[in-house]
């Protein structure tokens, strides 16, 4: 079988081909109805609608890559971490060269929660990372270059990355390595279109205001073809959405992103995939909130808590140990901080020591759905965490760790955690997907949509909401609206 290469010709590969074959009537995105013509929207929707190859050949690709590069990852202990040192003065593990990122303490005071005091490690990366696709037209229909990357923190070391995934340490050879391929179609003005180019946060628990610019360019001329990068359709990454641990974090959400930009896709047919059929789009009237209430409760929220965070000494974080492997809670709750030596062949520079975050065991992010005036709604919640630049962003209906809440009742337990994962809900949705695997190790979240019927009440606790699925994507072409675990369960909406 063959694709089309970067430049239109023709490169060997064993899992796609340019001829579109045809897909089911019912897993096929179209171009909403609209007063105006949305091009994006119609493009995506033809993209959407073409997977030339079972997803399993992208993944038997991605398999072949990770054959063909071996990668070692190991535990080491902090003093055998070569370039990172644990600064005398704060105790804060830093990188010799003063980029890249630093473990430091953040002291974190709320009136939201049950807890409303608490210190704790935490990731410090000023740089703003550019992650970022490039998209070009192949025989009429819009392609996607995907790169097969390792990440050090990957369970399972390579997955399915943007073109481009790159802090500016990076792309700047602070590592005095190679160049990351392609980046020059995002930092060079003119080489390409913009489709969309919007800043977003990333894990809120774990990173203090970290930033990445998520980016989509669109190039008309040649691309110089690599074996670590193919090109295929929207259709084909959806599909992938139903694979565990394929589709990495940042290519979600960057597509999260793309389809936020295009809001007349809509996707017909029965289930949780109603959620894009032509009603919300043709009027808000039968939405349970209209879209200035939506941004009204989004703003009250925001407004409703304080948290005041300042950074303090990695020395005197309380409650956490350092040991002389890693960065723990006695009770082994929530995370811990390891060191690791990585040799890795493909990657701009082949061997490095690092830190990673390594989350106790796997996360849940869950969406409850159900149809109010015959449209699908999320259910979605007003979440804080110490990290996040604007107090609160959007969350999913349940964002949490359960094993963290083991024997935890009341105020102290997740709100609707018992319901989601009860079997009173129809479960439409249920594949683990990983986080971003250069900062955390094997840290995987399970991403749970569930449908719950009518008599479930519409009425809602102040920090949960009721918004349709365009609603909530409109709220994602903004900054700092939404988060990341809720970008990432919005995408995969679209591959039901």
């Amino acid at each position: 079988m063959v694709q089309p290469s970067a430049n239109g010709g023709q490169l060997r590969r064993p899992w796609t081909e340019a001829g579109m074959a045809g897909t089911n009537a019912d897993t096929r995105l179209r171009a909403a109805p609209s007063g105006e013509s949305d091009e994006l929207g119609r493009r995506l929707a033809a993209s959407a609608e073409y997977r030339p190859r079972p997803a399993g050949d992208v993944v038997e690709w991605l398999a072949g890559r990770r054959r063909s590069v071996p990668v070692e990852v190991t535990r080491i202990p902090f003093d055998r971490m070569a370039g990172w040192s644990f600064d005398p003065g704060s105790g804060n593990l830093v990188h010799e060269s003063g980029r890249f990122f630093t473990v430091g303490g953040i002291h974190a005071r709320t009136d939201y929660g049950a807890v409303p005091e608490w210190r704790q490690p935490i990731i410090y990366q000023q740089d703003v990372a550019i992650v970022g696709i490039l998209a070009k037209e192949i025989d009429g229909v819009l392609h996607f270059l995907m790169q097969a990357k390792i990440e050090p923190g990957n369970v399972n070391t390579v997955q399915l990355s943007p073109t481009v995934q790159s802090t500016s340490s990076n792309y700047l050879r602070t590592h005095r390595g190679a160049r990351s391929r392609f980046v020059e179609y995002f930092t060079e003005p003119g080489r390409a279109r913009v489709l969309v180019d919007v800043l977003q946060s990333e894990q809120g628990a774990w990173f203090y205001a970290k930033r990445n610019r998520n980016v989509v360019m669109e190039v008309t001329g040649d691309v110089e073809p690599h074996d670590d990068f193919a090109w295929m359709t929207l259709g084909q990454i959806l599909d992938l959405l139903h694979h565990p641990n394929v589709v990495n974090m940042d290519s979600r959400t960057v597509l999260a992103c793309l389809l936020a930009s295009a809001s007349s896709i809509v996707r017909p047919g029965d289930g949780a995939a109603a959620a894009f059929a032509a009603p919300p789009y043709a009027s808000g009237e039968d939405a349970f909130l209209s879209p200035v209430q939506v941004r009204s409760w989004l703003t009250e929220r925001k407004s409703a808590y304080t948290l005041a965070t300042r950074a303090v000494p990695l020395d005197s974080v309380d409650g956490w140990e350092r040991g002389a492997d890693a960065i723990r809670r006695p009770d082994g709750r929530y995370f811990s901080v390891v060191g690791v030596e990585v040799h890795a062949g493909n990657r701009e520079v082949s061997d490095w020591c690092q830190p990673l975050l390594e989350p106790r065991g796997i996360g849940l992010a869950a969406l409850v759905v159900r149809r109010i005036n015959g449209i699908l709604h999320v259910l979605a919640r007003a979440d804080l965490r110490p990290g996040c630049r604007d107090t609160v962003e959007l969350g999913p209906t349940v964002q949490c760790t359960p094993e963290n809440y083991e024997g935890a009742s009341g105020e102290t337990r997740p709100r609707y955690l018992d319901l989601v994962l009860s079997r009173s809900v129809k479960v439409r949705y249920d594949v683990v997907q990983s986080e971003e695997g250069g900062r955390f190790r094997h840290a995987q979240t399970r991403h749970l949509v569930v449908e719950v019927g009518g008599g479930f009440p519409a009425r809602t606790p102040a920090d949960f909401c009721w918004l349709t699925v365009p609603q909530a994507m409109a709220l994602a072409r903004q900054s700092y609206q939404v988060n990341i675990e809720a970008r990432s369960l919005l995408l995969c909406l679209h591959a039901l």
